[in-house]
């Protein structure tokens, strides 16, 4: 019986053998892996994962794909993992994990910052995204797609896009282009953020309104003479610091709250 994509689980289900077979490649499989796929679907990508893995775990929402699963692959094989991957603790899993995954494109950055969260237990990620979205995920300062989600993300990883999708390798085929991306946790030292509240509050302001400048956006937490001292020009926008200024910026900001 043929499974009638869910507009509410944001479901376009990858068919295209030749896009499968490069998305399997790139992931590059091993036995022994501690795997989980994220929205298995029809099992285009579960399917030629499980000829190469021992084990593999999934999560999955939709009741229908659920039964599906219990009933087309053995147990010891597969375990589904039934509910929402935005609060899936992936802490019950052993790590280190290698997760992967057709991310819903409508849920697609709440799921990022969810996966975020656990990075100190993943060895990589690899995901198809809304191309749009990868483009943000890996751009780089004073570039038009650069903005919060691209420096909430690369302070805790190493991105890359590795491959374009079209519209026309999914059923139905979504009115975008989609891409896949590699995400690597960087090391804990690679960029200081104590505070990472402060952190994310401080990049959400400054790109709160990205055409002002930080004289503007920042003023709540530094006057111009504070931004000046890291060697940061107070005219400059948001679209062009890069990590590491906005790092420096949430570090004086926590040592002046302290004083």
């Amino acid at each position: 019986m043929m499974h009638k994509a869910r507009k509410r689980f944001g479901q376009n289900f990858l068919v295209d053998q030749q896009i499968i077979a490069d998305i399997i490649r790139t992931i590059n499989p091993q036995p022994d892996d501690n795997m989980v796929e994220i929205g298995p679907g029809l099992g285009a990508l579960t399917r030629p994962l499980l000829k190469k893995l021992n084990h593999l775990h999934v999560v999955e929402i939709d009741r229908d794909i659920i039964e599906r699963l219990h009933t087309d692959y053995p147990q010891d094989k597969l375990t589904v993992h039934a509910g929402d991957a935005l609060k899936f603790d992936f802490a019950t899993l052993s790590s280190p994990l290698r997760i992967v995954g057709n991310l819903p494109y409508n849920i697609s950055s709440p799921l990022l910052f969810h996966f975020s969260s656990y990075k100190s237990r993943i060895t990589d990620m690899h995901f198809m995204l809304q191309n749009e979205v990868v483009e943000r995920m890996v751009a780089e300062p004073s570039t038009p797609a650069y903005g919060r989600l691209s420096v909430m993300l690369q302070y805790r990883f190493y991105m890359e896009k590795l491959l374009d999708v079209p519209p026309q390798a999914f059923r139905p085929a979504p009115k975008v282009d989609s891409a896949i991306v590699r995400m690597i946790p960087l090391p804990l030292d690679a960029v200081l953020v104590k505070d990472e509240a402060l952190f994310a509050e401080i990049v959400s302001a400054a790109f709160g309104q990205r055409r002002k400048t930080l004289r503007n956006t920042l003023k709540a937490y530094m006057d111009d003479s504070g931004i000046e001292q890291l060697g940061i020009d107070p005219q400059l926008r948001a679209e062009n610091l890069g990590v590491a200024e906005f790092a420096k910026i949430a570090a004086q900001v926590a040592r002046e709250r302290v004083v």
